[in-house]
Protein backbone atom coordinates (compact mmCIF):
# COMPACT_ATOMS: atom_id res chain seq x y z
CA UNK A 1 0.00 0.00 0.00
CA UNK A 2 1.07 3.45 -0.80
CA UNK A 3 1.75 6.21 1.99
CA UNK A 4 -0.93 8.81 2.18
CA UNK A 5 1.14 11.26 0.81
CA UNK A 6 1.40 9.20 -2.17
CA UNK A 7 -2.24 8.15 -3.22
CA UNK A 8 -3.10 11.35 -4.73
CA UNK A 9 -2.11 11.72 -8.53
CA UNK A 10 -0.48 14.96 -8.12
CA UNK A 11 0.40 17.38 -11.28
CA UNK A 12 4.02 17.11 -12.25
CA UNK A 13 5.61 20.98 -12.57
CA UNK A 14 8.71 22.80 -13.72
CA UNK A 15 9.97 25.70 -11.99
CA UNK A 16 11.44 27.76 -14.59
CA UNK A 17 13.47 30.82 -12.33
CA UNK A 18 14.95 33.43 -14.33
CA UNK A 19 17.68 35.60 -13.31
CA UNK A 20 20.13 37.93 -14.40
CA UNK A 21 19.23 37.04 -18.00
CA UNK A 22 19.22 33.28 -17.63
CA UNK A 23 17.06 30.72 -17.57
CA UNK A 24 17.08 27.42 -15.03
CA UNK A 25 14.58 24.55 -14.52
CA UNK A 26 13.67 22.24 -11.92
CA UNK A 27 11.16 19.82 -11.56
CA UNK A 28 8.33 20.76 -8.88
CA UNK A 29 5.19 17.58 -7.20
CA UNK A 30 4.56 19.81 -4.06
CA UNK A 31 2.41 22.41 -5.56
CA UNK A 32 -1.07 23.16 -4.79
CA UNK A 33 -3.26 26.90 -5.01
CA UNK A 34 -4.01 27.52 -1.68
CA UNK A 35 -6.38 31.13 -2.53
CA UNK A 36 -8.77 31.88 -5.13
CA UNK A 37 -8.80 35.73 -4.13
CA UNK A 38 -5.70 36.85 -4.89
CA UNK A 39 -4.63 33.30 -6.75
CA UNK A 40 -1.97 31.77 -4.68
CA UNK A 41 0.10 28.96 -5.26
CA UNK A 42 2.34 27.20 -2.92
CA UNK A 43 5.70 25.27 -4.22
CA UNK A 44 8.22 23.17 -1.76
CA UNK A 45 11.54 23.96 -3.11
CA UNK A 46 14.41 21.34 -1.72
CA UNK A 47 16.90 23.16 0.28
CA UNK A 48 19.96 23.44 -1.07
CA UNK A 49 19.57 23.96 -4.63
CA UNK A 50 20.09 25.86 -7.59
CA UNK A 51 16.47 26.98 -7.90
CA UNK A 52 16.51 27.85 -4.05
CA UNK A 53 19.74 29.52 -4.35
CA UNK A 54 17.86 31.68 -7.43
CA UNK A 55 14.81 32.37 -5.92
CA UNK A 56 16.82 34.13 -2.66
CA UNK A 57 18.48 36.21 -4.83
CA UNK A 58 15.31 37.25 -6.42
CA UNK A 59 15.01 35.29 -9.42
CA UNK A 60 11.32 35.57 -11.80
CA UNK A 61 9.89 32.74 -11.72
CA UNK A 62 7.42 30.75 -14.09
CA UNK A 63 5.48 27.71 -12.90
CA UNK A 64 5.17 25.08 -15.85
CA UNK A 65 2.53 22.64 -16.00
CA UNK A 66 3.80 19.68 -17.63
CA UNK A 67 2.94 17.38 -20.20
CA UNK A 68 3.10 13.55 -20.59
CA UNK A 69 5.86 14.63 -23.35
CA UNK A 70 7.77 16.09 -20.95
CA UNK A 71 8.93 12.17 -19.35
CA UNK A 72 12.02 12.00 -20.36
CA UNK A 73 13.33 15.45 -19.16
CA UNK A 74 12.92 14.04 -15.27
CA UNK A 75 15.91 12.71 -14.72
CA UNK A 76 17.94 16.20 -16.59
CA UNK A 77 15.81 18.88 -14.77
CA UNK A 78 15.24 16.95 -11.43
CA UNK A 79 17.89 14.90 -11.20
CA UNK A 80 20.75 17.27 -12.51
CA UNK A 81 21.44 20.28 -10.52
CA UNK A 82 22.15 23.57 -12.68
CA UNK A 83 24.95 23.85 -11.39
CA UNK A 84 26.48 21.50 -12.94
CA UNK A 85 24.70 21.36 -16.18
CA UNK A 86 23.55 24.46 -18.49
CA UNK A 87 19.75 23.01 -18.99
CA UNK A 88 19.00 25.35 -21.19
CA UNK A 89 21.51 24.63 -23.77
CA UNK A 90 20.77 21.57 -22.83
CA UNK A 91 17.55 22.08 -23.67
CA UNK A 92 17.92 24.34 -26.76
CA UNK A 93 20.24 21.81 -28.12
CA UNK A 94 16.93 19.35 -28.36
CA UNK A 95 14.59 21.86 -29.66
CA UNK A 96 12.61 21.47 -26.42
CA UNK A 97 12.15 25.49 -25.91
CA UNK A 98 9.38 28.20 -26.69
CA UNK A 99 8.63 31.49 -26.01
CA UNK A 100 5.86 32.33 -23.15
CA UNK A 101 5.19 36.58 -23.03
CA UNK A 102 9.20 37.29 -23.11
CA UNK A 103 9.60 33.64 -20.96
CA UNK A 104 11.75 30.76 -22.13
CA UNK A 105 9.96 28.21 -21.29
CA UNK A 106 9.70 24.43 -21.99
CA UNK A 107 7.59 23.59 -25.78
CA UNK A 108 4.15 21.46 -24.72
CA UNK A 109 3.88 22.20 -21.73
CA UNK A 110 -0.16 22.26 -20.75
CA UNK A 111 0.06 25.35 -18.70
CA UNK A 112 1.82 28.29 -17.64
CA UNK A 113 1.88 30.83 -14.50
CA UNK A 114 3.82 33.86 -13.96
CA UNK A 115 4.47 33.95 -10.48
CA UNK A 116 4.44 36.99 -8.10
CA UNK A 117 6.73 36.55 -4.80
CA UNK A 118 4.49 36.98 -1.37
CA UNK A 119 6.53 34.78 0.95
CA UNK A 120 8.37 32.13 1.85
CA UNK A 121 8.78 29.75 5.35
CA UNK A 122 11.07 27.38 6.52
CA UNK A 123 9.56 24.13 7.14
CA UNK A 124 12.23 22.45 9.22
CA UNK A 125 11.90 19.65 6.39
CA UNK A 126 13.70 19.32 3.47
CA UNK A 127 11.51 21.78 1.40
CA UNK A 128 11.51 26.02 1.54
CA UNK A 129 7.86 26.76 1.02
CA UNK A 130 7.24 29.65 -1.15
CA UNK A 131 3.88 31.66 -1.81
CA UNK A 132 3.28 33.09 -4.42
CA UNK A 133 0.57 35.43 -6.33
CA UNK A 134 -0.63 34.42 -9.65
CA UNK A 135 0.46 37.31 -11.80
CA UNK A 136 -0.76 36.34 -15.06
CA UNK A 137 -1.80 32.58 -16.65
CA UNK A 138 -2.54 30.84 -19.59
CA UNK A 139 -3.67 27.37 -20.42
CA UNK A 140 -2.43 25.25 -23.59
CA UNK A 141 -4.32 22.27 -23.47
CA UNK A 142 -6.39 20.17 -20.87
CA UNK A 143 -5.31 16.50 -21.76
CA UNK A 144 -2.01 14.56 -21.34
CA UNK A 145 -1.28 16.61 -17.94
CA UNK A 146 2.25 14.35 -16.65
CA UNK A 147 1.29 13.48 -13.17
CA UNK A 148 2.98 11.98 -10.30
CA UNK A 149 1.62 8.25 -11.22
CA UNK A 150 3.20 8.38 -14.62
CA UNK A 151 7.01 9.24 -12.39
CA UNK A 152 5.94 5.97 -10.46
CA UNK A 153 5.02 4.06 -13.33
CA UNK A 154 8.16 4.75 -14.97
CA UNK A 155 10.24 4.03 -12.16
CA UNK A 156 11.66 7.39 -12.06
CA UNK A 157 10.98 7.94 -8.06
CA UNK A 158 9.62 5.97 -5.28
Amino acid sequence: MKRPWNLVNQPVYSLATYLDGTVNMNICTYVTAVSMKPKQYAIGVYYDTYTLERLEKGANAVLQLLSIDHLMLIKKLGKTSGRKLDKTKWLKDRGLLGKWKEFTVLKDACAFLELDYHSNYNTGGDHELFIYNIKSSSSKKDSGILHLQDLIDHQLIL
